[in-house]
C-alpha cells in the first residue's frame, strides 16, 4: 500500500480548490464573459479590497437525487460565499455562479447564504448579494422553495439592523426577486440583468401582451419606471464600484455612526452665487442640485434613484466630512410637486437614513401635491402619508432649508418644525402659506373679483400683491418660531455644518411599541 504523505494531502486540497474555482467549467465561464458578464469570483474580486476575500463552504454539494441531479455535482453548488473588506471595513458577500445549474437555488446553497447572513448579524456588518440566477432548482421541489423562504426571513430580521445591498447582474425572476426587494438598495446592469415576477412567456399566455425581457424588467425599466432599482450601471465593473462608493457613506450597523471622511473643504466656505440661485419670479424653475453641489464637501453628491420620480431628489453628501442624507424638491421637474412616486421614493430613503443614523438635510420648494384623477385614484393620500410618517418618525438630526415655496399640506410633510425637525432655516425668498397667492386670492376675494367688471385684473393684481406681502414670505413663520433663522443663501454650507455640530449629541425616541402602522 502506498503511504500517503502530508504533501499528498496538501496536493489534494489544492486540486479540490482548483476544481471548486472552475465552477461549471472553463467553457461555461468563457460563455459568461462573452455575454459581457464577469464570473462570480471575478465579481467578488472587483468588489472587495485586494486579497481580503475569505471563502466559506467551498466544498458544499447538493443532496438532490431526482431528474439526473445525482450524476452532477459541483463543489460549492453554484454559490460563492464568504467575507472580506471594502475600504478596510468588514462585509459578508454571496455571489450566484450562473455557470453551475444556472445559479439556481438549492437546499444546500441556500444554507450557505443563510450562514453568512447569520454571521453578518452577529458581527454587525453589511451583507452584499450578487444575483445571477435562473431561480429555484426545479429538480429539488419544495426544499429549494423553502431555501428562499429561509433567506426572506433573514432579510426581514436584518432590515434596519445591518445594511443589505443587492446587485442584479443577470436574471432574477419569480420568487428570487423578493430577497432583493427587501434589501436596502438594488443595483442593476444595463443589457444583462432583469427582474420580474412572471416572464414574457407567461404574460403572453395569460394577458396576451407582447413584451421583451428588457422592456419588462430591465435596468432602465426598474430604475426609471417602477422605482424597484436604485442604481443602473453600464457593466459589471461599474456596478461593483458603485456599491463600494455607496458603502463609504454607510455605517456597518444600526448602532454605529456613518464613517467620517477626510476633507479639505473649509467649513465656513460661503457661496455668493447662491444668492442669485432662486429666481425672483416664483414660477420660474431652477435646479435644486446646484444648491446641493454648492454646500456639499468638495461639491460631491451621490444621488440615489436619479431617473425615477425626478421631482424629488435624494442621495448622500458629506458636510465637514460627515455623511448626510439629502431630500430635496426639484423645481425643474413638475415644479417640485409631490406625487405618488416621489412620496414613495422619499419615504423609503428617509426611513433608511433614520435606521442607520444618517442625519437628514431637507431642501424645500414645494407648491403642493400633484393634482389629478390619476393621483387620487392611485392613492396619493396614503402614499403622501408615508413620506409624512417617515419624517415624523425619524429621530436622527433633521435640518430643513426652505428655499422658496412651502405651501399647504406639502409644507407640513417636508420635514417642518411641527414634525420634530431640529433646525429650520429659510431663504429670504421663502413663501410659507396655505396656498399660492393666485389661488388664495381667487378664494378669499371671489365676490370682489366677480363685481370688479373691467377692472378685475387690476383688483386681482393688487390683492395678490397684498397677500404676497402678508403671507408669501418667511417672516410670519419666523415670528411664530416655526423657522429658526432666515439666512442668506450664500451662508447655507456654514449654517448646515454649524447645525450638524450642534446636533451631534442629539437623543430622541419614539413611544414604546411593537411597531407603528405605516400607511402601506
Amino acid at each position: 500500500m502506498t503511504k500517503v504523505t502530508a504533501n499528498d494531502r496538501i496536493e489534494e486540497l489544492r486540486r479540490r480548490n482548483a476544481e471548486a474555482e472552475l465552477g461549471g467549467g472553463s467553457e461555461r465561464q468563457q460563455r459568461q464573459r462573452d455575454q459581457g458578464k464577469k464570473t462570480a469570483r471575478e465579481r467578488i474580486g472587483l468588489l472587495l479590497d485586494d486579497g481580503t476575500f475569505q471563502e466559506l463552504d467551498k466544498f458544499v454539494r447538493h443532496r438532490g437525487a431526482n431528474f439526473g441531479l445525482e450524476a452532477e455535482h459541483y463543489p460549492g453548488d453554484g454559490f460563492v460565499t464568504g467575507y472580506g473588506r471594502i475600504d478596510g471595513r468588514l462585509v459578508y458577500v454571496f455571489a450566484q455562479d450562473f455557470t453551475v445549474f444556472g445559479g439556481s437555488l438549492s437546499e444546500a446553497n441556500a444554507r450557505k447564504v443563510c450562514k453568512v447572513m447569520d454571521q453578518a448579524m452577529k458581527a454587525g456588518v453589511p451583507v452584499i448579494g450578487l444575483n445571477d440566477s435562473g431561480g429555484a432548482r426545479i429538480q429539488e421541489g419544495v426544499v429549494s422553495l423553502g431555501g428562499y423562504a429561509d433567506i426572506f426571513l433573514r432579510n426581514t430580521m436584518a432590515s434596519g439592523v445591518i445594511p443589505q445591498i443587492s446587485a442584479i447582474m443577470g436574471p432574477c425572476a419569480g420568487g428570487a426577486v423578493y430577497s432583493p426587494a427587501i434589501t436596502d438598495f438594488i443595483f442593476m446592469v444595463e443589457g444583462t440583468s432583469y427582474m420580474f415576477v412572471t416572464g414574457p412567456e407567461v404574460i403572453r399566455t395569460v394577458t396576451h401582451e407582447e413584451v421583451t425581457k428588457e422592456e419588462l424588467g430591465g435596468a432602465h425599466t426598474h430604475s426609471a419606471e417602477s422605482g424597484v432599482a436604485h442604481f443602473a450601471a453600464r457593466d459589471d465593473p461599474e456596478c461593483l464600484l458603485l456599491i463600494r462608493e455607496l458603502m463609504s457613506f454607510l455605517p456597518s450597523n444600526n448602532r454605529d455612526d456613518p464613517p467620517i471622511g477626510p476633507t479639505t473643504d473649509p467649513a465656513d466656505r460661503r457661496e455668493p452665487a447662491l444668492n442669485d440661485l432662486v429666481p425672483a419670479d416664483s414660477n420660474v424653475p431652477y435646479d435644486i442640485k446646484a444648491l446641493i453641489h454648492a454646500f456639499a464637501d468638495d461639491g460631491y453628491f451621490f444621488e440615489v434613484q436619479e431617473p425615477y420620480a425626478r421631482n424629488l431628489v435624494v442621495g448622500f453628501a458629506r458636510l465637514d466630512g460627515r455623511p448626510v442624507g439629502v431630500v430635496a424638491n426639484q423645481p425643474a421637474f413638475l415644479a417640485g410637486c409631490l406625487d405618488i412616486d416621489a412620496s414613495l421614493k422619499g419615504a423609503r430613503f428617509v426611513r433608511f437614513c433614520d435606521a442607520f443614523n444618517v442625519p437628514l438635510v431637507t431642501l424645500e420648494d414645494v407648491p403642493g401635491f400633484l393634482p389629478g384623477t390619476r393621483q387620487e385614484f392611485g392613492g396619493i393620500i396614503k402614499h403622501g402619508a408615508k413620506l409624512l410618517y417617515a419624517f415624523a418618525e425619524a429621530t436622527v438630526p433633521k435640518i430643513t432649508v426652505i428655499t422658496r415655496k412651502a405651501y399647504g399640506g406639502a409644507y407640513c410633510v417636508m420635514s417642518s418644525k411641527h414634525i420634530r425637525t431640529d433646525v429650520n432655516f429659510a431663504f429670504p425668498t421663502a413663501e410659507i402659506a396655505v396656498m399660492g397667492p393666485e389661488a388664495a386670492v381667487n378664494i378669499l376675494y371671489r365676490k370682489e373679483l366677480a363685481g370688479a367688471g373691467g377692472d378685475v385684473e387690476t383688483v386681482r393684481d393688487r390683492r395678490i400683491q397684498e397677500f404676497r406681502d402678508t403671507f408669501a414670505n418667511p417672516y410670519v413663520a419666523a415670528e411664530h418660531g416655526l423657522v429658526d433663522e432666515i439666512i442668506e443663501p450664500a451662508d447655507t454650507r456654514p449654517k448646515l455644518i454649524s447645525a450638524l455640530r450642534l446636533l451631534e449629541t442629539k437623543r430622541d425616541a419614539n413611544p414604546p411599541r411593537k411597531h407603528g402602522n405605516i400607511p402601506l
